[in-house]
């Protein structure tokens, strides 16, 4: 529930609002295409709930598992920052601005649509699968010149902190995006803390790709999330070998 009812004398009713609400993983929405599946964090093609149609800014959270040989075709994207971060395996990508890269655990692409392009992503592996995430983001700009960044970012940078890794300004080696919003990769083991300080106005969402953590005290585990609203912080504490993604918002 994310607010709940405060009775008050002389028969009125306030309401406090939760300041963080959780989205367990399993009340995603869940596709499988066979050669696809995909976990869907807010609503996306065949998945619609108005309930979860984004937070903030942030428009799509998709993880998806492409099998071996398989991907997707050339399709195309308009007005839209994409960031793609692989877990496990590799991602071939290609686009109509003449990129042809390859994403591995560790980098970071950023794909701003502007315009408009179109591209396909591929698995070319002959037996592993490929584990990412898929990010959209509501840009700041329309109609911008489509652009394209990849870059690399070492476990060590990321042990025990909360690593820039895309931000509007290119900060701390970080991708670019044209949006207003940052985000932060960590991996964080027993004993190892974290603590972003959240700007007035500003939200975050907490997404945890692997393991434990709590959340300004609330656990979550693999594939759950929390969204902060009214917070001045985001404090990670009590992890299990986790991987996490942290959002600054607007």
């Amino acid at each position: 529930m994310p607010s709940k009812p405060l009775h008050c004398k002389q028969g009125f009713s306030a309401y406090i609002l939760y300041m963080i609400t959780l989205r367990r993983s399993q009340e995603r929405g869940y596709a499988d295409h066979g050669w696809l599946k995909s976990y869907h964090s807010f609503s996306f093609a065949g998945y619609h709930d108005p309930a979860h149609m984004g937070f903030a800014n942030l428009r799509v959270i998709n993880e998806d598992w492409i099998a071996a040989g398989q991907g997707f075709g050339t399709h195309s994207h308009r007005n839209m920052e994409i960031v793609t971060y692989v877990v496990h395996g590799s991602l071939a990508h290609k686009d109509s601005m003449g990129n042809i890269e390859s994403i591995p655990p560790g980098d970071v692409q950023r794909m701003s649509a502007g315009t408009g392009v179109t591209h396909s992503e591929f698995n070319h592996a002959p037996t592993e699968t490929t584990h990412l995430l898929q990010i959209w983001i509501m840009p700041n700009a329309q109609e911008i010149v489509p652009s394209y960044e990849q870059k690399t970012f070492a476990n060590a940078v990321k042990q025990g902190k909360l690593k820039l890794v895309a931000s509007p300004t290119g900060a701390d080696g970080s991708v670019t995006i044209h949006a207003d919003a940052a985000l932060y990769a960590g991996l964080f083991n027993a004993g190892e803390t974290a603590s972003l300080s959240l700007a007035n106005g500003h939200k975050s969402y907490v997404h945890l790709v692997r393991g434990e953590l709590k959340v300004n005290g609330h656990l979550l585990k693999t594939g759950d999330a929390a969204k902060l609203v009214d917070e001045s912080e985001v404090h990670l504490t009590d992890a299990v070998d986790a991987e996490v993604l942290v959002f600054d918002l607007v």
